[in-house]
């Protein structure tokens, strides 16, 4: 990788110590229940040769929330909205102590996706909409879009008109759609009602309107699988990866692979790591192209099994090995690291 080539690193998560509470998932034991700052994320990025990333977009992490609470007085969307306060503090540099940012920190924010209420339908959305230009003050240009994670939620969530109309309203105001679903423990039935989605939120649309999807994960593949001859499961999610490159204004993050690989695979090397993941990375690069990928650490969640220090280096490393694998060029290494996702979330340049 030539040393003037840029990263921007598509996927990272950060929340401060006192709102720990406020997250989902939180529990004492989960190893992730700690801090996570963007000075932590840049002691982790460190150690990234040629150069750690310029900057990344953050993506909402899950904060607990009330859909019914929220569409009767807003009540339901406080901890999501105390999110886009959090990150409004890093992007003007206004850090609180103790949080682990500074002012000089405010550039490497390129761009923040939070939660929004897409179940609730397109009116709850304007509102909740306006409630975060509020909230985001002078970070609103870095919002560049919302997500709503579907990997837990129950099936045909996604496929509501409510659900449907809220996408449609993202494309006509240029907003994203980040896209996390659960192939590894759903199935190809998440798939499927995720092409569905899409097909319903593009159809009837003008072309300039249609939402733009980014896809977490490489939808979270099982990467336990050992013959991808005969799996059901790699040849079920191979066929949705073609079926998802066909539709348009739809792209995918090369991240998330730690997740889904068993434990002993996370401790190998990343060339070892790279040669188990080949089937899958070999799909994705012949279906959408170094023109539709975009490199993505997913830190801190890439450090679990992994370890605190080298993950994100290692998974750098592995989408470098793809890329010599593909004999890409300047320009489509460009696009890899950082181009595909300034395009995709409409960063200004």
């Amino acid at each position: 990788m030539a040393a003037d080539i840029p990263i921007i690193d598509a996927h990272i998560h950060l929340y401060p110590s006192s709102e720990l509470d406020t997250l989902s998932w939180c529990t004492p034991e989960n190893p992730l229940a700690k801090q996570r700052s963007v000075e932590d994320y840049k002691a982790a990025s460190a150690g990234v040769q040629p150069a750690p990333p310029q900057g990344f977009i953050f993506v909402e992490t899950d904060r607990k929330h009330d859909l019914a609470a929220g569409v009767k007085d807003g009540s339901g969307w406080k901890d999501p909205l105390a999110e886009v306060a959090w990150l409004r503090r890093i992007v003007t540099g206004e850090p609180r102590d103790g949080e682990g940012h500074t002012k000089d920190d405010a550039k490497l924010c390129a761009a923040y996706i939070p939660w929004a209420p897409l179940p609730s339908g397109p009116e709850a959305m304007e509102r909740y909409i306006e409630k975060v230009k509020e909230v985001a003050g002078d970070s609103w240009e870095k919002v560049r879009g919302f997500r709503y994670l579907l990997q837990f939620q129950p099936d045909r969530t996604m496929l509501t008109d409510e659900f449907i109309e809220s996408l449609k309203l993202l494309g006509r105001k240029g907003l994203v759609f980040e896209v996390g679903v659960d192939q590894h423990r759903r199935g190809r039935g998440q798939l499927e009602e995720l092409l569905e989605m899409i097909d319903r939120a593009h159809e009837g649309v003008p072309a300039e309107e249609k939402v733009v999807f980014i896809i977490n994960h490489m939808c979270k593949p099982d990467l336990e699988v050992y013959n991808t001859h005969t799996s059901t499961s790699f040849i079920a999610w191979r066929v949705s990866m073609f079926a998802l490159s066909k539709a348009s204004r739809t792209y995918m993050k090369l991240s998330g692979g730690f997740s889904e690989m068993p434990d002993s695979l996370k401790q190998r090397s990343a060339e070892e790591i790279f040669d188990a993941l080949t089937p899958w990375l070999t799909v994705l690069l012949t279906a959408f192209g170094a023109e539709r990928l975009m490199f993505a650490s997913d830190w801190p969640v890439c450090t679990v099994g992994v370890g605190e220090e080298g993950a994100l280096e290692k998974w750098k490393k592995i989408v470098e090995r793809l890329c010599w694998m593909a004999s890409f060029d300047e320009e489509q290494q460009r696009r890899i690291w950082g181009g595909t996702a300034v395009e995709a979330y409409g960063i200004a340049s």
